[in-house]
């Protein structure tokens, strides 16, 4: 049965390790990368330089098939993810040890998110794709395959690039396992609000053997809810009604992502009220050690938290980013910190709907009751952990 836990788009966020494939050629050092402008939120810079490459690593460069031009598949809105299956072509197990996504059309390409498709759901994979006109195939909420949200503890992704993200690499010691065969689903996330045009991403990823014997790294996920209310003196619109706000995400969405703002409710034990302040506690089910973390929000989140344990003795906050920079998503690295099963961990965001009055993105735009969805000018609370297991 396929988990109800639907959270691709939360990518947006996660620079901890990454891979994606297509045509592939090996380069045994690093090499020059071209400048990248993530305008589509108005902002710019450029792409970071490659990282060289550390003692027993190699890189192969992937690229998208074809070029791809983003619409809104549901005739609805103003955002496309789109799911392209790659092949890394491995000939040997290995262990994935960084990632350098490249967009290539940063007008269009809000984030990316990269998923593990292990051989044995290759076949799967294929006639997704075969079964879809055009390059990849429509992916809301997810790579679209069996399974892949079936824990949250142990999610399927690789890694992921958003605004201010660069090359990755694990830590010394660390790689993410990848078996002989496996294929990767590269998710990109479109932002149509600039205008429509062709886009041809790639990736880098950095991998070594398995006779280096390294630990292996897992991605713990922490989502929360979001319940933004209209703020008094703009509430006369429709869609500041948490209903009709709810179903305008699945008129875009579809019924299936369009569910998680109700679901988290269900995961987090939480009340349907609303706030500019929401969050999310999990209790650990096994030991593990936490050594980079990330937050994830939209263009109206304002401050992130993550805590280790808080209310008792053991309290630590691992995040905390106290003003949200929406081009400053990179995961951190931190001083490994030790959690036990039954401990517990917290994720708490808050939202601001004055941000809208000085967004271009929200320009001409009503305002709304702001949900968890997966579109530019919706909004999400994530949390997430790059873990070693016990």
């Amino acid at each position: 049965m396929r988990s109800p836990w639907r959270f691709a788009a939360a990518l947006a966020a996660l620079a901890l390790v990454a891979g994606c494939g297509g045509t592939s050629t090996n380069t045994a050092g690093p090499r020059s990368t071209p400048s990248v402008t993530p305008s589509s939120h108005g902002s710019s810079g450029e792409a970071a330089p490659e990282i060289a490459l550390r003692p027993g690593e190699e890189r192969t460069t992937l690229t998208m098939p074809a070029a791809y031009t983003p619409s809104a598949p549901t005739g609805v809105g103003t955002d496309d993810y789109r799911c392209f299956l790659l092949d890394p072509k491995l000939d040997e197990d290995v262990y994935l040890t960084g990632t350098n996504v490249l967009p290539g059309n940063p007008d269009v390409v809000h984030h990316v998110i990269l998923f593990r498709v292990p051989p044995e759901q290759v076949g799967e994979a294929e006639k997704t794709d075969a079964a879809t006109p055009g390059e990849g195939w429509t992916c809301f909420g997810g790579s679209g395959l069996s399974g892949e949200f079936n824990s949250l503890d142990d999610a399927s992704w690789l890694g992921a690039w958003a605004p201010g993200g660069s090359e990755s690499v694990t830590r010394k010691g660390y790689g993410v396992d990848l078996a002989k065969g496996s294929r990767i689903v590269m998710q990109v996330h479109y932002n149509l609000l600039a205008g429509a045009s062709p886009d041809t991403s790639s990736t880098q990823i950095r991998w070594m053997p398995k006779s280096a014997g390294l630990t292996d790294l897992h991605t713990y996920l922490m989502p929360a809810p979001v319940e933004l209310p209209c703020r008094p003196g703009h509430d006369t619109g429709p869609l500041c009604d948490r209903d009709a706000a709810v179903a305008d995400v699945k008129a875009r969405f579809g019924q299936g992502p369009g569910s998680t703002a109700d679901l988290l409710h269900l995961l987090c034990r939480t009340p349907t009220e609303p706030s500019e302040v929401t969050s999310c506690t999990r209790t650990i089910g096994r030991p593990m050690t936490i050594l980079g973390v990330a937050g994830h929000m939209h263009l109206l989140g304002r401050s992130i938290q993550i805590e280790v344990n808080p209310g008792t003795p053991k309290a630590q906050t691992v995040l905390d980013i106290p003003v949200w920079d929406f081009d400053n998503q990179g995961a951190k690295p931190i001083k490994p910190v030790h959690l036990k099963p039954f401990d517990t961990v917290k994720v708490t965001c808050r939202h601001v709907q004055w941000l809208r009055d000085r967004l271009p993105s929200f320009a001409g735009q009503e305002e709304k009751y702001v949900v968890w969805g997966e579109g530019t000018t919706d909004e999400m609370c994530l949390g997430m952990l790059q873990v070693s297991f016990d």
